[in-house]
């Protein structure tokens, strides 16, 4: 069970993570009277109008050896929602520094989806003693620009708000939103996730106006230059249905100092979400690789 801890952002704003670590479980190998170690840091990392909860899967295996934590950034989840904000790239990236050092958890192991993962790839650009390694999530480097803007304020107001019922909101999101070209409950579910019932019915946790106001701080600008500055080991997973095209994600790979990639099959953006058993083959390997961290090899 997820444990609350409420941070301090760089502002004074309050944030909400979520500590998913599971006390050790049996002696460490190193024999009798070894202090165990201490287990290596995840950081999750959640995309835009996501949350915390959205990685219970993947800190469900992640505690099997590592210290999973997830933030609820700003504007998002349980955290403060401040109506003026600030929403910038400088404020998120801010926010998921301070929480790596009131937890304890440098150097860690950043795991970003979508805003997430930029957020995750600017912070280790600017503060490599933070960071250990980097996974990437269905984020691309490359400018969206306006026409994108625009999309995403006309795909907001055709919400049919307020949903009298959870299971219209899993209907709509799965089956017919516009932006859904085949029914996927996944999706359903990972919308009625950030929704909240109020009076008149079941609304979204955050402000939409904020979202798009969060979004509006990076989608004009490429971000090739923040990537090439990140030294640290990298995976870059998509999902063979997801935002990022197969092109753009070896090219990130290339100006990655230490890139890898990795793909999903029957993975759209939601990958961690979508198919979180190949999500998981994707990311553990590189997860022990560089943190040292190995499953023991089964007994003969």
């Amino acid at each position: 069970m997820a444990r609350r801890i409420d941070l301090t952002g760089a502002d004074g704003l309050r944030l909400a993570a979520w500590d998913f670590a599971d006390p050790p479980k049996g002696p460490e190998p190193g024999g009798a009277g070894r202090a165990p170690d201490r287990a290596p840091g995840v950081l999750l990392l959640h995309g835009l109008m996501g949350r915390a909860a959205h990685w219970a899967s993947t800190a469900r295996w992640l505690t099997e050896r590592y210290r999973a934590v997830a933030l609820d950034q700003r504007g998002h989840g349980r955290s403060d929602k401040p109506a003026e904000g600030p929403f910038t790239r400088e404020a998120y990236v801010a926010d998921a520094a301070a929480a790596i050092q009131q937890l304890g958890l440098a150097p860690v192991t950043l795991v970003g989806h979508s805003m997430g993962a930029l957020t995750a790839w600017q912070l280790a650009a600017q503060r490599p003693d933070l960071v250990r390694a980097l996974v990437i999530c269905d984020m691309r480097a490359s400018a969206l620009g306006a026409a994108s803007q625009r999309e995403w304020e006309d795909w907001f107001h055709s919400w049919p708000l307020p949903f009298a019922t959870l299971a219209e909101v899993r209907t709509w999101f799965g089956e017919d939103d516009p932006w859904t070209e085949r029914p996927n409950p996944a999706r359903g579910d990972f919308f009625a996730e950030v929704m909240a019932e109020r009076a008149d019915g079941w609304r979204p946790v955050f402000s939409r106006r904020q979202m798009l106001v969060s979004r509006e701080t990076w989608v004009h600008d490429a971000h090739w230059e923040s990537l090439a500055q990140v030294r640290c080991p990298t995976l870059v997973v998509r999902g063979l249905d997801g935002e990022l095209g197969r092109a753009e994600a070896q090219e990130m790979v290339r100006v990655l100092p230490h890139g890898q990639y990795a793909e999903v099959p029957d993975a759209g953006h939601l990958v961690h979400y979508d198919q979180p058993d190949g999500w998981r083959a994707a990311v553990e390997p590189f997860l022990e690789e560089t943190t040292g961290h190995h499953h023991p090899a089964p007994a003969r």
